[in-house]
């Protein structure tokens, strides 16, 4: 790959990537590019700049996407009800398309022949990646070391990193491979890869084990606009301040760990933890202001359409004019999803505590016990039935017809 003279590359200043502005230099020659991300991970930036010029790079990019993460990623997943197989809330899955969405912007701005990135060959991240250089420029060339290196472990990378004399945040006594965002801390490796191991409470970085969170629950208020949170106790929020206040008290309740051996898209089973806080305490207060807005037909076409909408996002297709034709779909659904939900934290459980809206489609009127004969008559139903059930009605005197003939 003569050809290749200037290369873009994802860096966080990790591990792979850590090791990888060195292996492109000696590879292949090209300048290298590092552009890192801020998707609110939490981490000191400054650091990472200085660590990716005394490797090799030649300029660095930190690019500040935070608040469009959240509102052009974040919010409208959210709004879909997309939950990958029943437990994952997708926060590695939508990070990484707004992370190649910067890449290409800065390898077309830079005149970069490739982009690079550190994602390994079993993973997802690959495919996540990748996708989106396709849809956006697909003249950029991809290199992908963990594809071509002889590096085929981390503790393979940590030699490599100690023999280049780069210091990396990940030793051999705690080898967890770990994804942070505003969204989620992720954990896979090491022994989480047992899946019959519980995971060490020291694992969790974010989350307070539910046993050891406070033994008063505690209520809160989430404030919905068309599906989008806006408020918490009823003061008004940006996206990021919002989901960061929600992640603060999610945490100290021990709301949102979720254990899961998922189907990778490259054909295995992977077991990885999750912290998501805020997250699920925004899932669930968002479906319990549509079970009260959305009438039934809306509702269970939108749980058949979460399902799909989570597997093109995981499968790395959100630039896919499938996923932008759900995500009209969802919108059209949102315009009433307004009000406010109140919950109950305790100890990693979420309780409802009741909702309210101005859309609501719950008339007490009709659904009393008592007396409602000007809104429903219950005479009504007999005829309702009787017309329901025809079918079976029909199909059971064919076969009483077929077994009398047959006698």
């Amino acid at each position: 790959m003569s050809d290749i003279k200037k290369v873009v590359l994802a860096y966080s200043g990790g591990l792979d990537t850590s090791v990888i502005i060195p292996w492109l230099k000696e590879n292949y020659g090209c300048e290298v590019i590092a552009m890192c991300a801020d998707v609110g991970q939490g981490d000191e930036l400054a650091p990472v700049r200085e660590k990716a010029i005394k490797s090799g790079a030649s300029k660095v990019y930190i690019e500040d996407l935070t608040a469009p993460f959240v509102k052009d990623y974040v919010w409208p997943t959210l709004k879909a009800g997309a939950v990958y197989e029943g437990k994952y809330l997708l926060g590695t899955s939508f990070a990484r398309p707004i992370i190649a969405k910067a890449l290409v912007d800065i390898a077309i701005k830079e005149g970069a022949d490739a982009i690079c990135h550190g994602a390994t060959g079993k993973g997802n991240d690959q495919v996540r990646f990748e996708l989106t250089v396709k849809a956006l420029a697909p003249h950029l060339k991809i290199i992908a070391p963990w594809r071509l290196w002889n590096i085929r472990s981390r503790e393979d990378a940590i030699d490599y990193a100690e023999k280049h004399g780069i210091p990396v945040p990940v030793t051999k006594s705690r080898p967890y491979s770990m994804d942070r965002n505003i969204w989620h801390l992720s954990h896979e490796g090491a022994d989480l890869e047992n899946p019959a191991n519980e995971p060490k409470d020291d694992v969790y970085m974010i989350t307070t084990p539910p046993e050891k969170a406070p033994d008063t629950p505690l209520y809160i208020e989430i404030g919905f606009e068309q599906g989008t949170p806006v408020a918490v106790d009823g003061a008004k929020l940006d996206a990021v301040a919002l989901l960061t206040k929600l992640n603060e008290i999610g945490a100290a309740n021990g709301i949102g760990i979720a254990d899961i051996v998922e189907n990778r898209l490259v054909g295995m089973k992977s077991r990885g933890v999750y912290e998501n806080p805020g997250g699920a305490i925004l899932y669930y207060a968002h479906r319990e202001l549509e079970y009260l807005t959305l009438d039934r037909a809306t509702l269970h076409y939108k749980e058949q359409v979460a399902i799909k909408y989570a597997e093109l996002v995981y499968d790395g297709m959100w630039f896919a004019p499938l996923r932008e034709a759900l995500d009209a779909f969802v919108t059209a659904t949102q315009q009433t999803v307004t009000g406010t939900v109140r919950l109950k934290l305790y100890k990693g459980n979420i309780i409802s505590a009741g909702a309210t809206s101005p859309y609501s489609l719950y008339n007490e009127k009709i659904v009393t016990f008592g007396d409602s004969e000007e809104l429903y008559n219950h005479g009504d139903a007999e005829g309702f039935i009787n017309l329901f059930g025809l079918p079976l009605k029909v199909r059971a005197m064919m076969k009483a017809e077929a077994k009398k003939n047959n006698e």
